[in-house]
């Protein structure tokens, strides 16, 4: 006979809600700065409309006046060291982060005025929401992206859910480093449903990391309540269902907010985890701007009546007066002095207009318009020193022949001997002895504690990673087919390729990603692409294709130095082949942005990468042609060899660019367009471009290999280039 056993959850899930004794238990000064801050938030949040509506704010102003008591609340248990990151409405928590880091611990506002740190990180903040130069990020991150490393702000994002993933990253680098340090990744319901938050509190709980995960839930995203898109609108149950505590709280009552957060840091320091948060919220406007939710439908009046009965800030002064802690007098007494601080910060923004009365920003706020692009890639001073070295450097007796994977391997377990911080991320990466390409064996051999197993989530260990190189470590992704690159795309292109510029430079972003290529072996359409073409679409990486050992280690060895995110493209057709390398020297680098030249010619360049340098050589010799073959090695969008590969035009005036990959998905589209613009005098022929077919690889041998460039196909390019020179 069938027996049905209920099941209980693996970890707790409850729900915190207080009453005055809860209260009156909180320390009287305590009770005074936890309103005090509400109250800055809201009055800060109505001069940013008031900014908007006079058309100073650039772009959306998404308030979160009626969630104050959820971010005070929260900020109300973290240090200055400890980490915070947020969504496109992060305004309330972002601006108590920045303050808190310059308050005193008896700051006293019925006392004190503000400190000048304290009114400056207003300032800060309020200008950096209005674009302008004195802000946190130079004004390029405005209202959604922003970024203190100093106050624990490791950066906000405008991609519901892409900030999730960064916090867990916060969280492993602490935990990797040995750090006391706790962080919160804030997000709304929204978010809550993205694949993103899944796979990072997966991650968190599989490696018990010391984040927590805080949901406001206020019900709505944009528009969608949040009944209609889920049957399970009980946040906090994430938690439990994968085995870490889930608590719920009144997100409109700042001391229920404060004791989930002091539960969460006590279950945190004990070992048991990460926590989910659920405070249960409402914004009293739209998305975005000062209109309600009611004035476009969506909302009905006496909804928004009900909760505004609930406001965070009268239910606070209800409970204060209650408790004889503040009168009336105190409660006008304290918004007199943040609704000063807030006024100063605009006033220091705004000026008269001549001969009118409404408000400009003054020109000499604004950002250089010359300083658009700068910051993309870290300063090239930074790998200043290092050991640059090519094959021709070395005599023959100084190298040795070694398996292109083997050199690998050990390059990369020498570079983690060498430096603590790097760390490496992937599927299956510890076991199998090194994965399934045995890349990582030298390094698990040694290292076994930094080769971390990730779950099939690209997306959401892309993310980690970025997070973790934002705080000190420099993780090595691998990804084992390159298609799945377009899985992680979000982390790829929104988050590390843009971080950096878009928070105002000044910091690195040393991710590394191991992308693996078999076009060739029959594993079809899904498994087969290189998405070189995709990592340069985005200006803020460098990409490398290595075509033997030496320039393998090389390579990789200036990756794991560079401040800048680094793809390597690596085709499996090398790993079993034999080259040379220095036989006692492995920690030599070769520079980004420099191609090399492996045959000269005169009768045209041919620009290959990848498995068609080799087959371009080949071809070469098969022909007769005097082709001058370069490898081009270095294909980032910033760091491509124009130099050689102009030179290389001038004297031969016509071009071939031969890639193995589908012809949609190339490099070589954009560099026909940079020869045409750069070199179109020098040309005696159109560029032509070898590639693969309309379509992606498929399984059948005959139609796989019909599917890629080929030597015949390199071969007639050659013939056609050449009949009439």
């Amino acid at each position: 006979m069938v027996q049905k056993h209920e099941l209980s959850p693996s970890a707790p899930w409850y729900r915190i809600e207080t009453d005055e004794a809860d209260w009156a238990a909180i320390p009287e000064l305590e009770l005074v700065q936890l309103y005090s801050q509400m109250q800055l938030i809201r009055r800060f949040e109505e001069k940013i409309l008031d900014l908007e509506k006079a058309g100073l704010v650039h772009g959306p102003a998404h308030a979160s006046i009626g969630q104050e008591a959820a971010a005070v609340g929260a900020m109300s248990i973290l240090r200055a060291s400890d980490q915070i990151n947020g969504t496109h409405r992060a305004h309330h928590q972002v601006l108590t982060k920045l303050v808190n880091a310059q308050t005193a611990a008896d700051f006293d506002i019925r006392a004190e005025d503000f400190a000048p740190e304290m009114s400056d990180a207003v300032y800060r903040l309020m200008a950096e929401i209005m674009g302008l130069t004195p802000g946190y990020c130079q004004g390029r991150g405005g209202s959604m992206h922003m970024r203190d490393a100093a106050s624990g702000v490791g950066g906000t994002s405008a991609i519901v859910g892409g900030n999730i993933p960064h916090g867990v990253g916060y969280a492993l680098a602490d935990q990797v480093l040995g750090r006391d340090g706790i962080s919160v990744t804030f997000f709304g319901d929204g978010a809550s449903l993205q694949g993103a938050a899944y796979e990072s509190m997966n991650i968190a709980a599989a490696y018990r990391l010391p984040v927590i995960f805080f949901v406001e839930n206020n019900l709505y995203a944009v528009s969608t309540h949040i009944n209609d898109v889920t049957a399970e609108p009980r946040i906090a149950s994430r938690g439990p269902m994968l085995g870490f505590t889930g608590i719920e709280c009144d997100g409109m009552d700042v001391v229920a907010v404060h004791r989930a957060m002091a539960d969460a840091a006590e279950i945190i320091r004990d070992g048991r985890g990460p926590v989910v948060i659920e405070a249960r919220c409402y914004r009293h406007f739209h998305q975005s701007g000062s209109k309600t939710g009611s004035d476009f439908g969506y909302r009905s009046r006496e909804e928004e009546q009900e909760w505004l009965k609930r406001d965070p800030l009268r239910f606070a002064e209800a409970r204060l007066a209650t408790l004889g802690i503040l009168d009336s007098a105190g409660f006008a007494a304290i918004d007199e002095s943040v609704s000063a601080v807030v006024q100063v910060a605009a006033n220091r923004l705004t000026e008269t207009a001549p001969g009118s009365n409404h408000l400009r920003i003054p020109d000499h706020l604004w950002p250089s318009p010359g300083s658009v692009d700068h910051g993309i890639l870290a300063d090239p001073s930074d790998t200043a020193g290092l050991k640059f070295r090519e094959l021709e450097d070395y005599s023959e007796d100084e190298m040795v022949k070694t398996r292109f994977v083997t050199a690998a391997g050990e390059a990369l377990a020498a570079a983690m001997a060498a430096d603590p911080t790097i760390i490496v991320l992937g599927e299956d990466v510890h076991r199998l002895r090194g994965g399934v390409s045995g890349f990582t064996r030298s390094a698990l051999e040694q290292f076994p504690g930094r080769v971390l197993a990730m779950p099939i989530a690209e997306n959401g260990f892309t993310g980690v990673a970025l997070g973790a190189a934002l705080r000190g470590l420099r993780p090595v992704v691998e990804i084992m087919f390159g298609d799945f690159c377009l899985v992680a795309a979000d982390q790829i292109g929104n988050g590390i390729a843009k971080v950096r510029h878009m928070f105002g430079d000044g910091f690195p972003v040393p991710v590394v990603m191991r992308v693996r290529l078999s076009p060739h072996t029959g594993y079809g359409s899904q498994h087969s692409g290189d998405p070189s073409a995709l990592f340069r679409l985005f200006p803020g990486w460098h990409i490398v294709s290595p075509t033997n050992a030496f320039d393998y280690v090389g390579l990789l060895n200036t990756a794991l130095k560079s401040n800048d995110p680094v793809a390597i493209i690596e085709h499996v057709e090398f790993y079993q082949r034999e080259s040379l390398v220095p036989r006692d020297e492995r920690d030599f680098c070769i520079s980004f942005g420099k191609a090399k030249i492996v045959r000269s010619g005169s009768a045209c360049t041919v620009l290959a990468t990848s498995a068609m340098v080799g087959i371009a050589q080949k071809v070469a010799e098969e022909t007769g042609i005097d082709a001058e073959i370069i490898d081009m090695r270095s294909v980032g969008q910033l760091s491509t060899d124009w130099p050689l590969v102009l030179s290389s035009v001038a004297k031969t005036n016509r071009v071939i660019i031969a890639e193995q990959v589908a012809s949609g998905f190339t490099l070589g589209r954009h560099w026909i367009a940079e020869i045409q613009a750069r070199a179109f005098d020098d040309l005696d022929h159109e560029i032509l471009h070898v590639t693969g077919s309309l379509s992606a690889p498929v399984v059948s041998a005959v139609l796989n290999k019909a599917a890629l460039g080929s030597a015949d196909k390199l071969r007639d390019a050659m013939e056609l280039i050449t009949q009439n020179a």
